[in-house]
């Protein structure tokens, strides 16, 4: 009877948790000066459980419904704000940091409150803020930010395997990836170099606070990204008492551990590894991945003007082969003599300080990445020769960034400038072979690649018309030392100028434009041929696109979003493959190394299409509905424009959640991705083909 007890009294263990209470502390701050605010007032969105802030901005909130929540505070003088979306619980001491901007005239005729679907007066069109409920709720997901991703407008999935970010027709090298303002320059594991993809997230959403995902309308401080920029902002370490969180997924265990450090310094730290080995061994699959990964960051409050933040990530990936089946079937045989031994590590260090004063604050960002990528592949997997290796690889990409930045207020002009550097250094070591025009060609280098990159930014904002309309002009410009065609910072003048206007106070009219580059990836710019670097040979230039954005947005309340886009991108200066005679935009979704080869600066294209989303996000469910309408295009060796390999047409997602009583969700998820572009099989072409690899085996089974 006993033991029955103890029974009943676990599986009701998780009922009895969420029927408590829970409690929240926050405070509220000037965004711009870091002052606190006193007696402001804070309401639970959607209920009427509020309070007020304290002399030193502080609050607390008890009483609360476990789960995930949002909070406004409104203070005669400054906007309404709401929240970033937190989740509190019972388990766990909550607490959350609301930053407040001071309202510089009186608002009569139109009043655009705030919502959860914010935009900046930088990227009025083409911004998304991604809150950690929609994360953890999204069905299908894993709780992978990548996945999330695919399910808004303009994000077109790659096999269910890939977490590729292709946003509006652009390649899967076009994005960057910010945490808490140090860019890391890969989020997934089993990377692939030179562009983004991968089977699996790097990022604990343990981490998240919330996402901004950019797929236009960049602001000056974010360069070298063409179609996507993610800014991951993450939580900060309890500073009341320590935390334990233990998490047992389908193919990896995690720990998370935060609290404080003293009286001002908080402190998160996760570990994750995947047990996925183990269970590939038992079902006998030929390959055996193992993921491991580390996120970390400190938080210390120095004082009211002064603030030090340090992130930390960190991977290690292997992808072994499972030579230990007895009796392998074809399908096994195939694949043990196709993939090869693949390992990787990478980490990214990075500090944030910053100090406020009375109308500015100063960021500084120091930060160093490195990743390691190595790959090995015997023939018949037979390693007892140096002779029977045909894949012998190995890279390193390294960077030390430095980036300063000073955001002002004056009146209603807001000001953004600053100025960054960055200390890269890139080696690979190559012995390889490639199938091209029907020979094997014999690929073997070493290079070493020392760059200094630095860039220049400022963009300017204002609000007239009783802040109904808001205009924004950015510039930027980038260099660097590695050749004559990319030192020249005229030459990648970056201009972009956005413009909103609110008709009434639920449809507002949003536009933009600019011109991005981007840097091709260093395994182009390293690689080598005759101990030459061919591509400086060559003149590559800067990647360079062209946007052209338009949308309507209205909006019935706070948490529904109805939105229209538009958009235009053209392309020049895209590396051109010369071996396989195509953009090398049309690369990327796949594992490997992407751009190590000899290309040209000579690929034009465009994509173009519109966006059409709704968005509810209230207390009782969360729906999102979109659908794209896109063609993407890049030129061939004779100028004609053909379909990319991003050209799917038509998107269509659907993601929703129902809460239900006793704590209970209920949600579903659904795609449709229209077909790519195909090459038709020519099968005179084929036979030429497999008789020319079998005469290549014949000459080196006789030879060997």
């Amino acid at each position: 009877m006993k033991t029955i007890k103890i029974f009943i009294l676990i599986a009701l263990l998780p009922i009895l948790v969420f029927a408590q209470k829970a409690s929240l502390t926050g405070k509220v701050v000037d965004a711009v000066n870091n002052e606190p605010l006193p007696f402001v007032n804070i309401v639970v969105s959607g209920s009427s459980i509020g309070t007020t802030t304290d002399l030193d901005g502080n609050f607390v909130l008890k009483g609360l419904t476990p789960g995930f929540i949002r909070l406004e505070a409104s203070f005669i003088g400054y906007k309404q704000a709401i929240s970033a979306e937190i989740e509190v619980s019972n388990a766990n001491a909550n607490s959350i940091e609301i930053r407040m901007e001071e309202q510089k005239e009186q608002i009569e005729e139109v009043v655009v409150k705030a919502s959860p679907f914010r935009k900046t007066e930088e990227s009025p069109v083409s911004l998304r803020t991604i809150g950690i409920g929609e994360i953890e709720k999204s069905p299908g997901a894993n709780r992978d930010i990548s996945k999330v991703i695919q399910s808004f407008p303009g994000v077109q999935s790659t096999p269910a395997y890939r977490n590729d970010i292709i946003i509006r027709g652009g390649g899967p090298s076009e994005s960057r990836f910010y945490l808490d303002g140090v860019e890391v320059p890969f989020i997934n594991h089993f990377a692939t170099q030179g562009a983004s993809g991968g089977p699996v997230g790097i990022i604990n959403a343990d981490f998240i606070r919330e996402v901004n995902y950019y797929s236009g309308a960049f602001p000056a401080n974010r360069g070298n990204a063409l179609s996507g920029v993610l800014e991951f902002n993450q939580i900060d370490g309890n500073p009341d008492k320590t935390n334990f969180q233990f998490t047992l997924g389908a193919s990896e265990i995690a720990g998370t551990v935060d609290g404080p450090i003293g009286e001002k310094t908080t402190y998160v730290i996760s570990a994750r590894r995947s047990y996925l080995k183990f269970l590939f061994n038992i079902l006998e699959l030929p390959f055996l991945p193992t993921f491991n990964d580390i996120q970390f960051k400190v938080k210390s409050r120095i004082d009211k003007k002064n603030e030090l933040t340090f992130v930390g990530l960190g991977s290690k990936d292997l992808f072994d082969l499972n030579l230990g089946i007895e009796n392998p079937d074809e399908s096994q045989q195939y694949i043990l003599s196709q993939i090869p031994v693949n390992e990787q590590w990478s980490y990214t260090l990075g500090g944030v300080y910053k100090h406020f004063e009375k109308h500015s604050f100063q960021t500084l960002v120091v930060s160093r990445s490195h990743f390691n990528n190595s790959t090995i592949k015997y023939l018949d997997n037979d390693d007892s020769s140096e002779a029977n290796k045909t894949i012998d690889y190995s890279s390193e990409e390294m960077e030390n960034k430095v980036r300063f930045e000073n955001t002002s207020r004056f009146g209603d002009y807001k000001l953004n400038v600053g100025a960054n550097v960055d200390f890269v250094t890139y080696t690979n070591t190559s012995q390889l072979q490639k199938f091209y025009n029907n020979e094997i060609v014999n690929i073997d280098y070493n290079t070493k690649l020392n760059l200094v990159k630095w860039g220049f930014f400022g963009q300017i904002s204002k609000n007239i018309f009783s802040e109904r309309l808001s205009l924004s002009l950015g510039l930027r410009t980038d260099a660097n030392n590695y050749s004559s065609e990319m030192n020249n910072m005229f030459k990648q003048f970056s201009p972009r100028f956005s413009a909103s206007y609110s008709l009434t106070n639920q449809w507002i009219l949003n536009f933009n434009t600019g011109r991005y580059y981007q840097l091709p990836a260093y395994t182009s710019l390293g690689f080598k041929e005759n101990d030459m670097l061919v591509n400086k040979q060559n003149k590559l230039q800067y990647i360079s696109v062209d946007h052209l954005i338009g949308g309507l947005e209205f909006r019935p309340s706070s948490t529904v979003l109805f939105s229209v886009e538009g958009f235009w991108k053209n392309y020049r200066n895209y590396p051109y493959s010369v071996n396989d005679s195509i953009s090398l935009a049309n690369k990327g979704a796949d594992f490997g190394v992407v751009g190590d080869e000899s290309v040209l600066s000579t690929s034009k294209g465009h994509a173009y299409g519109a966006e059409f989303q709704t968005r509810i996000n209230a207390k009782k469910g969360n729906l999102n509905l979109s659908y794209t309408l896109v063609r993407s295009e890049f030129d061939d060796s004779r100028g004609n424009f053909l379909p990319s390999s991003w050209d799917s047409k038509h998107l269509i997602a659907l993601t929703g959640t129902r809460e239900l009583k006793n704590n209970w969700r209920i949600g579903g998820r659904w795609r449709f991705v229209g077909g790519l572009p195909y090459t038709p099989w020519d099968l005179e072409k084929v036979r030429m083909l497999i008789s020319g690899i079998l005469a290549v085996v014949l000459h080196w089974i006789i030879q060997n």
